[in-house]
């Protein structure tokens, strides 16, 4: 097994040799028999252990078995403690989920504070077997079912190519010793019920299910290496990006034959779940969104559009009448003119007799309305937008000029002919959009 895992190691994961490394340790078989190994191979490395306080005494006796291992073999190690309970209840979480959630916070916290290159876990086949068990049970897509990845960036699981029966014989050769969890026994986790009950039968009816199982990943994750590349070549042809937004051609999408696998394939990595109000969002009307926990995605007559979304207090600017370079929110030169030169919607010459200082740049809000010039009468902003066919993303990022709280200016869109300059005017005032 110590030859296995070197060859493997050297294969797959050569980067590691020289690297300091966190190896979870919950004091069962398999982080203990892990530990062994990467100490016989001479590897830098420290033990990392949860005490999730979730077996009364029984959990305390595993912290103290993890430290008295490394106080043995003068390996660093660190451990916390966690009112995992609390936890799940505080943020209405199962008790598997809460302890994932906090362990790996941890980890992170870890790996960043103390300067670890990697975190090591002891996932091994019988993990991948239960897994795929638990998402095929739950349903779930190819993603589900293409196992425990080896590595998920600073997340490495170099035990995926021993089974449960192999490990245990290592450790019994090797006499190590390990802490038994004794829920691990209870039918109460659906992981546990598999694993006494399903997973039996099926090396019952095939005594080379664990190698028949690796031979179904693998073809698994050669056809998801697949479905990758054809969503990346079939993006390219149908997405636009641009300032940290991404535009999808509807009519483009929509000629595709089952195009809610690409949607699920490239929006999956920005958090959403709600896939049949995503789907459904297609046919939608224009303005209606879809939310995960960073981003939004918005039907925009012919777009999908994905953005980031930013929580910001709209910010509100002064421009005092003696400035004439203003940089933020926009370059705005702001200058004395003695006539109208001309008419491009990023200049205005204004009327200084009409205009009040400080004047204000701010975003437009809900009731908001201007008289643009070239029109009778006035026109409220929300239409003027419609009129011009602009997406919701477009609006919230239009700047309006104000003058006592008038508009004067939709910024590099429209003037409003109050405050506009004519031949007769004296006192002339340009402003031009950079």
């Amino acid at each position: 097994m110590l030859q296995k895992l070197q060859n493997h190691l050297n294969a797959t994961f050569p980067f590691l040799n020289g690297k300091k490394l966190l190896l979870a340790t919950s004091g069962g078989v398999d982080s203990m028999v892990m530990a062994d190994l990467f100490q016989k191979l001479k590897y830098q490395i420290a033990l990392a252990h949860c005490n999730f306080q979730l077996r009364g005494l029984e959990s305390f006796g595993d912290q103290k078995f993890v430290q008295d291992y490394a106080d043995t073999h003068t390996i660093p190690v660190f451990t916390t403690l966690f009112d995992t309970k609390g936890f799940a209840e505080d943020y209405k979480l199962s008790t598997q989920v809460a302890a994932r959630e906090l362990r790996y916070n941890w980890f992170y916290e870890l790996l960043e504070n103390e300067k670890f290159d990697y975190l090591l876990t002891a996932h091994h086949a019988d993990d991948n077997i239960e897994t795929f068990l638990i998402n095929l049970i739950r349903g779930t897509g190819m993603d589900g079912l293409t196992g425990i990845p080896e590595q998920n960036r600073q997340v490495i699981r170099p035990l995926l190519i021993f089974s449960r029966t192999e490990i245990e014989a290592y450790a019994e050769e090797n006499n190590i010793t390990w802490c038994e969890d004794s829920s691990n026994a209870s039918d109460k986790y659906l992981r546990n019920k598999i694993r006494h009950d399903i997973v039996p039968v099926l090396k019952e009816l095939n005594p080379n299910f664990p190698a028949s199982f690796q031979k179904t990943l693998n073809y698994l994750q050669e056809a998801q290496v697949m479905v990758e590349d054809a969503a990346i070549m079939v993006y390219q042809q149908v997405a636009k990006e641009s300032d940290d937004v991404i535009n999808f051609d509807l009519k483009k999408l929509k000629q595709l034959p089952n195009y809610h696998s690409y949607l699920y394939q490239w929006l999956k990595e920005y958090g959403f779940s709600a896939w049949e109000d995503i789907y459904e969002l297609t046919d939608a009307q224009s303005g209606k969104q879809i939310f995960s926990k960073n981003y939004r995605l918005l039907k925009d007559r012919n777009f999908l559009i994905l953005e980031e979304i930013k929580e910001v207090a709209t910010p509100v600017y002064f421009i005092n009448s003696i400035e004439s370079d203003v940089k933020i929110p926009l370059n705005l030169i702001i200058c004395k003119a003695d006539d109208i030169s001309t008419s491009k919607n990023t200049i205005i010459f204004v009327d200084e007799d009409a205009i009040q200082f400080p004047l204000v740049i701010r975003k437009w809000q809900e009731g908001d309305y201007f008289y643009p010039s070239g029109m009778n009468g006035k026109k409220k902003l929300s239409k003027y937008f419609k009129d011009e066919k602009m997406s919701l993303i477009d609006k919230e990022n239009t700047w309006l000029l104000c003058s006592d709280d008038q508009i004067v200016w939709v910024i590099g869109k429209r003037s409003d002919q109050r405050f506009i300059a004519t031949k007769t005017t004296t006192n002339i005032i340009q402003l031009e959009l950079q």
